[in-house]
């Protein structure tokens, strides 16, 4: 089979997008899970942290699936989402739409360049709940903000929250991130464990000033990743919690992969989160498809020219990074 496909990254967190809407693809569930862990083979000619496949849907001007590197599938992902975005709406040739994801349809729309040259999209970030069960957390209480889980740390506190994606966010200092706890937990409820029995993503937050925070995550399903979109969200509204940001201000985060903003808004006890940042293609290609033999071949690779831009951005991030967390 041969697929059409594009490689793109949001903050660096690397996808490839299958347009399932322009072209006649088909594919059964299993085939989703086997060509995420063949495709995106970082020892392959490709490699990714996960497929985004862009698919018709029946009230909203398209939708989005997320399939992990491993082959699991994702309920949502605002890196990814930024892409798709981005495609779909250049696809219909308008600046806004609805994404229909696995738990909401969410906005998005273009906005101006955050760094000269670098496309940039803004995309929802909701439903936001912070009830242990949605993630699921196995603890005697209903909620988890900034407390301590012994199993876990005697030293850390946590906050638990689902964007719905599951997230276990700790505020931390520089020597915290440079002690290998952060893999010690994340290894911990990633694996065979009875707090987390379908594992979760883990953020280390250090703040850097009012309006600046830096983000580490180690992704469910991916590892330690460049920057975890829904991961960026959940971290800011953190911080806002603790009185360390603002809710409606904007926050710059910055992580590995460089740099998105993201504006907290709060209608009573809700939150959703406003996710701002680059959708930059890299190249696309034509690959030739076998999955009864776990095997492809690149057809065709044509690079896309917006790497250089986005990489101004990052060389900027990154120095700022390592200025403000030398210890």
């Amino acid at each position: 089979m041969q697929i059409q496909l594009i490689k793109g990254h949001g903050s660096g967190n690397d996808f490839l997008l299958i347009d399932e809407i322009s072209n006649a693809y088909t594919f059964t569930e299993e085939e989703r899970a086997d060509l995420a862990r063949l495709l995106c083979d970082r020892n392959s000619e490709l490699g990714a942290d996960g497929i985004l496949f862009i698919m018709n849907s029946e009230h909203a001007e398209g939708r989005m699936r997320v399939f992990n590197a491993d082959g699991s599938e994702a309920s949502m992902c605002g890196n990814g989402l930024r892409l798709v975005a981005r495609y779909v709406c250049e696809m219909l040739e308008r600046n806004e739409a609805v994404i229909h994801t696995m738990k909401a349809d969410l906005k998005v729309s273009k906005q101006e360049d955050v760094y000269p040259g670098v496309f940039t999209y803004q995309v929802e970030i909701s439903p936001v709940s912070f009830q242990a069960a949605d993630l699921p957390l196995v603890i005697s209480q209903s909620t988890l903000v900034n407390e301590k889980l012994d199993e876990l740390s005697e030293e850390l506190s946590f906050t638990a929250l689902a964007v719905p994606n599951p997230h276990l966010i700790s505020i931390v200092e520089t020597a915290d991130l440079n002690s290998g706890i952060q893999k010690q937990v994340s290894e911990k409820v990633n694996g065979p464990n009875r707090l987390f029995p379908d594992g979760v993503n883990v953020s280390f937050v250090k703040p850097l000033s009012p309006g600046n925070i830096y983000v580490n995550t180690f992704e469910r399903g991916v590892g330690f990743t460049n920057a975890c979109g829904t991961a960026m969200s959940a971290s800011s509204l953190v911080t806002c919690l603790q009185g360390l940001n603002q809710v409606e201000d904007v926050i710059n985060v910055y992580n590995n992969g460089g740099k998105v903003q993201c504006v907290v808004h709060q209608n009573n006890d809700e939150y959703t989160i406003d996710l701002i940042g680059n959708a930059t293609y890299v190249y696309e290609a034509v690959i030739d498809v076998n999955l009864e033999k776990e095997t492809f071949d690149l057809l065709t690779k044509k690079d896309l020219g917006e790497q250089q831009d986005y990489e101004k951005l990052q060389s900027d991030a990154q120095s700022l990074l390592k200025e403000v967390l030398k210890g």
